[in-house]
Parts: structure tokens; sequence; C-alpha cells
């Protein structure tokens, strides 16, 4: 009997340290406020919209220690409206990003839907705004599927402040692998206040034409304020040419932090559609998980350029925008 108690006893033991050594963590963002756009004719568009400064979210993250330094990972985020309850990206369960991963001393390995290395580059290390309010840099710059389906991504270890991605997104078109495809990387620089990235993303269309994007993104920390740089060389599915500069910077006062961004996008084809965009805004932090925003964002376009003021889920109506609103993370 003796044997047998110290036998289950020992089974608790090592199921309780198995579960210890696992987690699953929900978390999520609730976001909403106020959009006033206004077009260059001087027409307005009032409204109530979801997820200005960040879009509004639920999701599920997961650990599970394996052994031998390896661990299994998944993440399973859904987007949702919160003006109108309604579901995000087009009304998947999981359109934000659904992937499983394993991860080690080799680096990581994920596979799903999941965010480009060039889209992350330009989110956390070029602009400010982090693409949201009216002065996201989503405005001008490209994030033509940011996200992308059936991606399979290695990330590397941190070698001497180094490190990498690589991206491969299936394009999953019978008898044609190069359809629909796209191919990604990013090589990071990492030295305590400053990140400089080099990422570049292309794509495939269903007709074998490319667009290709390269961006160069740099962020430093001077601790009273946050530089950030961006310089980007693009290439659409017609083969003309165009590039982007952003510069701005995010700096605290206490609970109030100011946000603001210049960009230029140069268009080398026959058109010149040029155009310019300037942004100013501010978080006011009502507690660690809740602040308070605004922000103001303007562009110029030059010889019909199609640009408009939008946020971090809206590609807005106007040539400006003016944003006022709330968000609580959870």
């Amino acid at each position: 009997m003796k044997k047998v108690l110290f036998t289950l006893l020992a089974l608790g033991a090592a199921s309780g340290g198995a579960l210890a050594q696992s987690s699953v963590t929900m978390y999520g963002v609730a976001d909403a406020g106020l959009v006033f756009d206004k077009d260059a004719a001087g027409d307005r568009l009032n409204r109530v919209a979801s997820g200005v400064a960040s879009g509004s979210r639920i999701g599920f993250k997961g650990k599970e220690d394996l052994g031998a330094g390896l661990a299994a990972t998944f993440v399973l985020e859904s987007g949702f409206n919160i003006d109108t309850g309604t579901s995000g990206q087009g009304g998947r369960l999981f359109g934000r990003q659904a992937y499983v991963g394993l991860s080690g001393s080799a680096g990581a390995v994920t596979l799903g839907r999941q965010y480009t290395p060039y889209y992350l580059a330009l989110r956390d290390v070029a602009d400010p705004f982090v693409i949201g309010l009216a002065g996201t840099a989503s405005n001008i710059m490209a994030t033509t599927n940011y996200r992308v389906d059936n991606m399979v991504q290695y990330s590397t270890p941190t070698w001497n402040k180094l490190s990498a991605d690589l991206a491969y997104g299936f394009g999953e078109v019978a008898g044609d692998n190069a359809k629909n495809r796209s191919m990604g990387g990013a090589v990071h620089y990492i030295d305590g206040p400053l990140n400089v990235t080099l990422t570049h993303h292309r794509l495939e269309n269903l007709v074998a034409k490319q667009t290709r994007n390269t961006l160069l993104a740099t962020r430093y920390d001077f601790g009273v304020l946050q530089g950030n740089f961006g310089y980007a060389d693009n290439r659409a599915t017609d083969d003309s040419k165009s590039n982007d500069i952003l510069v701005g910077f995010s700096a605290p006062f206490g609970a109030t932090k100011l946000v603001a961004s210049y960009i230029r996008h140069n268009d080398k084809s026959n058109a010149n559609r040029d155009a310019q965009q300037w942004a100013i805004g501010a978080f006011y932090a009502l507690s660690k998980r809740s602040d308070l925003y605004t922000g103001y964002g303007h562009i110029s376009n030059k010889n019909g350029a199609p640009y408009k003021v939008g946020n971090a889920t809206d590609d807005g109506t106007g040539t400006s925008g003016f944003n006022l609103g709330m968000r609580h993370t959870f």
C-alpha cells in the first residue's frame, strides 16, 4: 500500500510540475474614439470608430516547456469592432494572428497567419505612431499584405547584437507555386537604445507580377525623447518606382507622451503623384492599462495622388483627420 501511495504521489508531483511549466494567457485591447475627417473639397464625415490608436482585439497565447530548452508556442488573436460589436478582418475567427511554433536555442519556427517582418519593422521601429491614430505611417507608406496566410517564419537567436527573420508565404495556387506567394526577411541590430532594422518584402500576384518593398528603419532612445527614421524603396506591379522618407519622435512628459512625424512620398513614375503628411498626437495615461489619446494628420497630395488620413483600422475618407478617444489593454 505504501508503494502504491508513493507512486501516486510521485505521478501527482510530476503532473503538477508539467502544468507549472505550461501557460496560457488571455489578453486584449478595447479601443474606441471619435474620428473627424475632411477632404480637399471641405466635405466632412464624423463618426465613432473602433481601434483608432490600436486595433481592438482579444487573444490567447501559450507556451509549453518541452525540456532541453525547447518550447511549443501558439497565438490565436481575433479582431473586433467595438463600435458595432462585429468581427474584424472580414469576419475571420482569428483574423489578426493564428499560428503555432517551436522555439529553442537555435531560434524559433512558426506556421500560420502572421505579420510580415517588413510590417513589424515599420510599426515597431520606424513609426512613432506605431501604425495608429491619424499619423499612422500606413496612410502613405506601403503596408500591403502586412498579414500573410500560410506563412512559415524562422527567427534566429541573437548573436553579437544581430538577429534575423526569414518568412515565406505559400500562394497555394494549383499548378504554379509562384502565384500569390510572398517572401520577406529582416536583419536587426539592437544595441541598448539603438535599433536598426533592414527589411524586404516581395509579393507575387496571380498574373506573376511583383510588388517589392525595402525598408531601413531606425529608432534611438535618447532618454528625454525617442527619435525615429525610415527610408523605403518601392516597386509596384507595373514596375513603377517610388520612395518614402519618415522622420519622427516621441517624448514623455510625466503621464503624457507626445508623438509627431513627417512623411514624404516621392513618386518616380511619369504621373509624379507625390504626397506629404504631417501629424501630431498625444497620449495621457490614466493608469498602466488605460489611456486617453488625440491625434491630427494632414496629407498634401500632388497630381491626383490618392492618399487619405486613416488610423489603426480605418483607411480614412479625407486628407485631414482628427481623433479623440480611449484605449484599455488587458
